[in-house]
């Protein structure tokens, strides 16, 4: 983490706790002037520090020409608790000005019924706009998309493209260029603004567009065009439908979300949470949602006890298989989680397909082996001067070279196998994977123990 990051958490801490306590001595005033004086983004992210009493305290406080930006800067667990205690009149103000993306994100969290009369509230040009991102999957291009560009035709000159700019108050965020449509409204190419600015006012724009750019496909999904995005550093791309009329362009701070909350779905699925989980939700809320997965979590270890079972006879001959045991365990377990990792996060940046997968079945397979084999003769030498059994240290060493190379081999395979079966492999994939290790771990290890000391 950056200094200045640094500075910045230490800033935003000093901030909540200066505000908390005057929140605790009753200064309400003086509570509102340092709320607002703050930017938007940074009222969000007190507002997510604060525990569900203040936080409402706070929110009450915000003024109301803030309340939009700051709403849209909230988590979606957040930003529902607010959108849930509002009126379709309150929601309707509190919209106004919004992009067309970010109010569509804002009425998904709402029921239907409050849907539609916050659209009926609208005048009809928002209300088309807004519908027409409604209409595509939240996780797609057209769902990311915001409706709000600036066209041109291509037999105009630059000096008319200037007339016609000139004309709007301001040209929506992160336009690095315009985008150029024949009189269908169907995409034709990009006029960069560097080129705009740069060649002669009767320069036409058809002689400087860029028609090597290809427009985002609105169904394409979303980890897809972040993907192109990073490949290509993009700062804008346009969005067209099935008969390649522009229907909205996407930008570099609505990937970045994107992109973010990717990671905060695979590092969080990897417990069994939400990505969204509130860090301050009440127990009534949290406590179901963590009993799902300590519930299976339980039914997997179970499963693993019952594995122990079958060889209590040979446990109970020699206590230092007990000793022993996770250790096998253990290791596959860390083993298979480093592939699961890397695989995971390769799904996630589009890198992994049918051509490639053999590739890395073998490499996994081949790390797990030469690991293995490493740390399996460094606990056999162990093993064998802890109990003075060569045995039990060829049995130990053994199976971990079993465990290690099924645990990176499942680690790769469990990911692909679990989407195809449409299952998320960030939420279960550390669960299955848990499962398989401890399941063969214990079964090579007490297996071999009970032949050889049969």
């Amino acid at each position: 983490m950056s200094q200045n990051t640094d500075e910045l958490l230490a800033l935003t801490q000093a901030q909540l706790g200066e505000i908390n306590e005057a929140l605790e001595s009753g200064t309400f005033q003086q509570v509102r002037r340092m709320l607002n004086g703050l930017q938007p983004v940074e009222i969000a992210h007190l507002l997510e520090s604060s525990p569900p009493p203040s936080r409402r305290v706070l929110w009450r406080l915000v003024d109301s020409d803030l309340e939009g930006e700051v709403l849209q800067e909230l988590s979606e667990e957040v930003q529902a608790q607010f959108l849930r205690g509002m009126g379709t009149e309150e929601v309707v103000a509190i919209t106004e000005g919004m992009d067309t993306d970010d109010l569509a994100d804002v009425l998904q969290r709402l029921p239907d019924r409050v849907i539609q009369e916050v659209l009926a509230a609208m005048d009809a040009q928002d209300r088309q706009r807004v519908e027409q991102v409604l209409s595509y999957d939240e996780d797609t291009a057209g769902g990311l998309m915001d409706t709000d560009t600036v066209t041109v035709r291509p037999r105009v000159t630059l000096d008319v493209v200037f007339r016609y700019l000139r004309r709007h108050d301001e040209l929506p965020d992160s336009t690095d260029s315009l985008i150029v449509v024949n009189s269908k409204g169907q995409y034709v190419g990009l006029l960069p603004l560097s080129r705009l600015l740069t060649s002669s006012p009767t320069s036409t724009v058809r002689e400087l567009m860029r028609t090597d750019f290809e427009p985002i496909p609105a169904h394409m999904p979303e980890n897809e065009v972040a993907s192109l995005f990073e490949r290509h550093n993009w700062v804008s791309a346009p969005v067209i439908d099935d008969n390649g009329i522009v229907v909205g362009r996407i930008t570099i701070d609505d990937v970045v979300d994107v992109i973010r909350e990717g990671a905060d779905h695979s590092f969080m699925g990897m417990a069994g949470l939400d990505e969204e989980e509130d860090t301050f939700a009440p127990v009534s809320r949290t406590a179901p949602r963590r009993a799902i997965w300590l519930g299976i979590n339980l039914l997997t270890a179970i499963i693993a006890s019952a594995v122990i079972n079958i060889f209590q006879d040979t446990i109970d001959k020699v206590v230092a298989l007990a000793v022993l045991m996770p250790i096998v365990a253990s290791m596959g377990g860390v083993a298979g989680s480093q592939t699961l990792t890397v695989m995971i996060r390769g799904m996630a940046l589009g890198k992994i397909g049918r051509n490639n997968i053999n590739w890395l079945l073998s490499r996994e397979f081949f790390v797990g082996l030469l690991n293995g084999l490493l740390w399996a003769g460094l606990m056999a030498v162990i093993a064998g001067l802890w109990f003075d059994d060569m045995t039990i240290a060829a049995i130990i060493a053994a199976a971990m070279v079993i465990n290690l190379i099924t645990a990176s081999v499942a680690g790769a395979l469990l990911p692909i196998t679990l989407r195809s079966m449409n299952i998320d492999p960030a939420l279960a994939g550390s669960v299955a994977l848990t499962t398989v290790t401890d399941v063969v771990g214990f079964f090579a290890f007490l297996g071999l123990a009970t032949y050889f000391y049969a």
